[in-house]
């Protein structure tokens, strides 16, 4: 949405908010708080949700006096029976209906614009959304889908979770939504990061998450933020740093140094073995494995001696 958009979604003081059909709930809800914040306001709020001011039928008394006796009668009030509150309620009636068509786009304007009161727009313009917008169904699976995928984004501050968080429960309260506070402090406090984990176990000792709202547990951990931040900078410090990551890293030629008292594993793995001057030993993965191994010299001694004798 653009800027210019933006404006006329929102409104001014002069101007009603511009109607965005993916938006209705929204929309309808900050039309409303306009026309109360407006001169005669609570009738003008009167007039779209109940109707207009009817006028009244005046009785006239008939005349029982006459040969052939005059009932009763009624006719409709005129303008000058009308009271002053009554006056002011009929201005308000065509108030109502400025407000409204105000913030129409030109489509639904045409579509509306025959309605006489101001209560039959807003009811026409309620059904015409039902089918326009994205079906009631389908958006309750897209607020509940957002709230499963809901969750703190890395070095985001306590104050921007707080709002986007604020936002969404908003978004469920528009949408006749209310989950239960423990469970919406549970989702506050289970989706931050890492480095909130010892301020959110304090929560969890010091707080009753039946009662208390979301809103109080961000005004307590918000005091923590800096010491959050400093151990965020000691991690990202230690990421970033090579020597720190060749430390902590599987070098298969980083071994362990021993301390000189301290026996070497390799002492528990030697074994004496038995002398065998004819074991002819295999080469080695340590030697290089095209060089033959070296014959013993007692072998060579035993099979010249052979030779000699036959």
């Amino acid at each position: 949405m653009s800027t210019q958009q933006d404006i006329y979604a929102a409104g001014s003081e002069n101007r009603p908010p511009m109607l965005n059909k993916e938006n209705y709930v929204p929309w309808s809800s900050r039309l409303l708080r306009y026309a109360k914040s407006r001169p005669n306001g609570k009738l003008i709020y009167n007039s779209i949700m109940n109707g207009p001011y009817v006028r009244r039928m005046i009785p006239e008394p008939g005349d029982a006096d006459r040969e052939v006796p005059v009932l009763e009668t009624f006719h409709e009030q005129t303008d000058d029976e009308l009271t002053v509150a009554e006056i002011k309620q009929m201005e308000a009636d065509d108030q109502a209906i400025q407000t409204i068509l105000l913030g129409l786009p030109e489509d639904i304007y045409a579509a509306v614009d025959s309605c006489e009161t101001a209560q039959e727009i807003w009811l026409r313009v309620q059904q015409m959304m039902k089918g326009s917008d994205i079906g009631i169904q389908e958006k309750k699976a897209k607020l509940f889908n957002e709230w499963e995928r809901f969750t703190s984004t890395d070095g985001e501050s306590i104050e921007s979770y707080y709002h986007r968080f604020s936002k969404l429960m908003n978004d469920f309260k528009r949408n006749k939504h209310f989950p239960e506070k423990i469970a919406s402090n549970l989702k506050f406090l289970n989706n931050l990061q890492p480095e909130w984990s010892r301020h959110v176990t304090i929560v969890h000792q010091t707080k009753d998450l039946h009662t208390t709202d979301y809103t109080q547990l961000y005004d307590f951990l918000k005091y923590n933020q800096k010491e959050v931040d400093d151990q965020r900078a000691e991690r990202l410090a230690k990421t970033h740093d090579p020597l720190a990551l060749m430390a902590n890293s599987n070098n298969p030629f980083n071994y362990p140094v021993f301390h000189q008292d301290q026996p070497s594993p390799s002492t528990y793995m030697q074994q004496p073995q038995p002398i065998n001057n004819n074991y002819n030993p295999q080469p080695s993965f340590n030697q290089n494995y095209m060089q033959q191994p070296m014959p013993n010299p007692e072998d060579i001694s035993i099979t010249t001696t052979c030779n000699n004798l036959c």
